[in-house]
Parts: C-alpha cells; structure tokens; sequence
C-alpha cells in the first residue's frame, strides 16, 4: 500500500467517524430534547418543535454548553427543579442510547 492509499484510507476513516459523531450528537440531542418537553409539559407536536430547538441549539459553538445554556434556561423559566449536574448526566446517558441506535440502522 503507498502512502497516498494510505493518506486516503486515513482520510476516508476520519471523515466517516466525524460523520458517526454528528448524527450520534444530533440523535443525543433530539433524545434530550423529548426528555426535557416531557418535564416542561409538552406534548405530541409541541414536544417535537422543542426537540428541534435544542438540535438547532448545538449549532451556537463548539461542545455542549449551548445546549446546557438553552435547556437550562428553559427550565429555569418554567420552574422545574433540575440540576445542571443532572442535566449533564442525562446527556451522557442518552449519548449512549444515541450511539448504539445509530450504530444499529
């Protein structure tokens, strides 16, 4: 194998595992975001356009903390008690979940 195959496998493999990041972070974020409807009372259609909100949220900066910002604001707003640190750990949890169905379609 030359370099240039090589160069190009590597490449290939990079671009393909940033591609399995974004849909797992996208799949996470719509996951966390039906989770979060459902503690703010949304339901059905209302929930889904929220889950849309906090996907769309991502895209602020790089990492999770514009999704932390959006969904603790939110919260905050309509009283629920939740804790940044119980967020972040429901976020973790369902990164998971995200990745292994992603992983199987």
């Amino acid at each position: 194998m030359s370099f240039q195959d090589r160069e190009k496998a590597f490449e290939d493999k990079f671009k393909h595992d940033s591609e399995l990041q974004f849909k797992v972070e996208v799949r996470r974020n719509k996951l966390l975001g039906l989770w979060v409807a459902e503690l703010l009372g949304l339901k059905g259609e209302e929930a889904d356009a929220y889950a849309r909100e906090v996907i769309s949220s991502d895209f602020e900066e790089v990492g999770d903390q514009d999704v932390v910002r959006k969904v603790m604001a939110d919260i905050e707003a309509k009283n629920v008690e939740l804790s940044e640190h119980r967020l972040r750990k429901k976020m973790d949890d369902l990164f998971e979940t995200a990745k292994k169905q992603v992983m199987t379609e």
